[in-house]
């Protein structure tokens, strides 16, 4: 029931995983990424849009230059993404070119999608590239972005970009099934469908070990609450089969798949809720909790219990419960200062209009 939407997916983002991408020497392994386009070509042919987002180019200039683990010093491993995102684009234009298809590289930052009129343009980009047929490869543009490089992932960018376009469907290729319940045990088993993250699923999604990835399932669960919430599906699934793909859009019951919340978050909510870093936060009462999340009000200041960080007018900020739970993000109308000095009456700290309920 869950998996029948899948079918008439015609916009995918396909998310690749440097344990997928790469051999145990940490180099670019030739065949599986060869079968891994394969079957993102045949699903162009069949006539859906499909956004890769790559990773591998730190782990291919590894090899490259010589690690044998992933450097920790930020300059190292900027080096290694230099060094390894060419190569691994000559490796996917070769690939997709011999099934007859264009790619194109687009290398994003945080800032490029933080920033609304660059996020518009990006997404311009983007959508201008599948309407000629184009694929289009993402990555983080790890050769200058030091803050997704040191506490990012492509995971989270994979997720930001089937929200950005929006996308039908997002799919994380990994290296295993997808979200494994007693991982590691004799009764460990796949589970199909996640509809609700709870702090059960949370737990049940570790870290990584990998010498070349980072996040681990951790990130994709992280992922699959932005999507969801977007109002987009999420499979994670294994990257080392060969019909991996062609089953989960024929609606079979590969990998874990996240279901989408029923309402679509509208494009500008979108970008509210997922595409800042939160320059401060808002603690509400219960009374002003109630009003934001049942009733669909705006945020006053009678409902501020306090206010954290040191926001400006228009910075985004975290909206959240007495017990520090974040529940909704917006763009505060006042300054961090305006707002403690309590001197604001009958304004709207936070217009309806500027708040997302998460």
């Amino acid at each position: 029931m869950h998996r029948a939407p899948l079918k008439s997916a015609s916009r995918l983002v396909v998310k690749l995983g440097t344990g997928v991408l790469t051999d145990s020497r940490k180099l670019i392994d030739p065949a599986q990424l060869e079968q891994l386009v394969a079957q993102m070509a045949a699903q162009r042919k069949a006539g859906r849009e499909i956004v890769v987002v790559t990773s591998g180019a730190v782990g291919a200039g590894m090899g490259a230059l010589g690690y044998e683990t992933r450097p920790t010093d930020l300059a190292e491993k900027q080096a290694c993404a230099a060094v390894g995102q060419s190569r691994l684009m000559a490796v996917y234009d070769k690939l997709f070119a011999a099934h007859g298809l264009v790619v194109a590289q687009v290398l994003l930052t945080h800032e490029d999608l933080e920033h609304h009129e660059r996020h518009l343009n990006a997404r311009n980009t983007l959508v201008t590239l599948l309407n000629r047929g184009v694929v289009p490869i993402i990555n983080e543009n790890d050769a200058v972005s030091f803050t997704e490089i040191k506490f990012g992932d492509n995971d989270k960018l994979s997720a930001l970009v089937a929200s950005l376009l929006p996308a039908d469907l997002l799919v994380i290729l990994t290296t295993v099934d997808g979200v494994i319940e007693n991982f590691g045990a004799a009764n460990a088993k796949t589970i199909s469908v996640i509809e609700q993250i709870d702090a059960a699923i949370e737990s049940m999604a570790g870290g990584t070990t990998s010498a070349t990835a980072v996040g681990g399932m951790k990130s994709k669960v992280e992922a699959a609450k932005i999507v969801v919430r977007s109002g987009i599906p999420l499979v994670i699934a294994s990257g080392r089969n060969q019909d991996t793909l062609a089953k989960i859009i024929g609606g079979e019951d590969e990998g874990t798949l996240f279901v989408p919340q029923p309402t679509k978050l509208q494009g500008r909510k979108r970008w509210i809720a997922f595409f800042h870093h939160p320059k401060g936060m808002l603690v509400v009462d219960d009374g002003a909790k109630k009003a934001l999340r049942e009733s669909g009000k705006s945020l006053l200041p009678p409902g501020v219990a306090r206010c954290e960080g040191n926001f400006s007018a228009d910075d985004v900020v975290r909206i959240c419960d007495l017990d520090g739970m974040e529940f909704a993000r917006g763009i505060a109308k006042f300054s961090a200062e305006e707002i403690r000095a309590k001197k604001l009456a009958r304004v709207e700290l936070v217009h309806r209009d500027d708040l997302v309920i998460l």
